[in-house]
């Protein structure tokens, strides 16, 4: 009874510093109820004030909610999550819910079990970055939990997916190339299982087919998104003789390994080969030469993720806008006659 009366004085004294009735502030604190702007900059000041830290598991308890979201990622070391999950994260600031990470490691059989973990842990909503489980896996699981998918189609009662497009893009890189003067164009492929591999796929193919340019299947090698899967293509180009002039990478790790098996037999880029990548990690702007790439806005649309993810956990009607690729210029390609 004590440790009540204690914490009831603590939420009348955040009450009393605002202004406002303790009412409000329980509802504000319990996310039960709307409050108006001014009431929410005034509590919010009076809790930093006060030094207030509300029993955030407590509150989860009597609502019958944990206050977190799951999080299924494929792995915690690529660039290419981390920006994501700090939208996600952005997302969640001054909600009062936490995410809760976890790695599939592109298992379909480890992504299940992860998600089974977070449900056991009572996770209020679920975010799934890519993966290899089927559309069927997720609806199911959707049946037991909100879920906001990246990197597949969804639009479900308690399920929603979107993906950038992957085919467009690479459209346009090939496009871009080619406007470059260059025809013997190598692709790096990645993996044959992932989505957004086979669609870069397709839009390079599609795109020689439009501008007549007869396609040359050698010149398409096998990758893995790794740094290690672009040396090796780039070998296995190079110790087979195939003749071109640049590379389209199919994510920038592996455009990053294909730099280095180059520089390894002292062929230039751009000079000699030009390389093209598709993500726009951070670190691509500072290779030797800067990366030309595919930028994905992967903030903004873990941003989003996290947006409409607490939408749907409140039941509240939402709108997404996937947002668009964009082609950065630097310099790793040059024009050839």
């Amino acid at each position: 009874m004590a440790q009540n009366n204690s914490f009831s004085a603590t939420v009348y004294g955040v009450a009393r510093e605002a202004g406002v009735s303790a009412a409000t502030v329980s509802r504000f604190l319990n996310g039960t109820a709307k409050v108006s702007d001014a009431k929410r900059e005034a509590i919010e000041n009076a809790i930093t004030k006060l030094n207030y830290k509300p029993n955030m598991l407590a509150q989860g308890l009597k609502m019958g909610s944990s206050r977190t979201i799951g999080v299924l990622t494929q792995s915690l070391i690529s660039g290419y999550f981390n920006e994501a999950l700090i939208g996600i994260e952005d997302a969640l600031k001054g909600t009062g819910y936490a995410p809760l990470i976890v790695s599939g490691h592109w298992h379909a059989s480890e992504e299940a079990e992860r998600i089974e973990l977070l449900i056991a842990r009572r996770v209020d909503g679920l975010v799934i970055l890519t993966g290899n489980l089927t559309d069927a896996q997720i609806l199911a699981f959707s049946q037991r939990l909100p879920i906001v998918a990246f990197g597949r189609e969804l639009a479900a009662k308690n399920a929603f997916g979107f993906s950038f497009d992957n085919y467009k893009a690479a459209c346009e890189v090939t496009d871009y190339l080619i406007e470059q003067g260059h025809r013997r164009i190598a692709f790096i492929a990645g993996p044959e299982d992932q989505e957004d591999a086979k669609a870069r796929l397709a839009g390079y193919q599609d795109t020689l087919a439009r501008h007549k340019i007869e396609l040359d299947v050698k010149l398409i090698v096998p990758g893995d998104f790794q740094e290690s899967g672009g040396l090796l293509a780039v070998n296995q180009l190079l110790e087979t003789g195939q003749r071109f002039t640049a590379i389209f990478a199919g994510n920038d790790l592996t455009a990053y390994g294909a730099r280095l098996a180059l520089y390894r037999r002292s062929i230039r880029v751009p000079d000699d080969i030009s390389i093209i990548g598709f993500d726009d990690l951070h670190s691509s702007m500072c290779t030797t030469p800067p990366l030309t790439t595919v930028r994905q806005p992967l903030f903004d649309a873990g941003k989003r993720i996290g947006q409409v993810l607490l939408k749907m956990m409140n039941n509240e009607k939402f709108t997404f806008d996937v947002p668009p690729l964009s082609l950065v210029l630097r310099e790793s390609v040059r024009r050839i006659s």
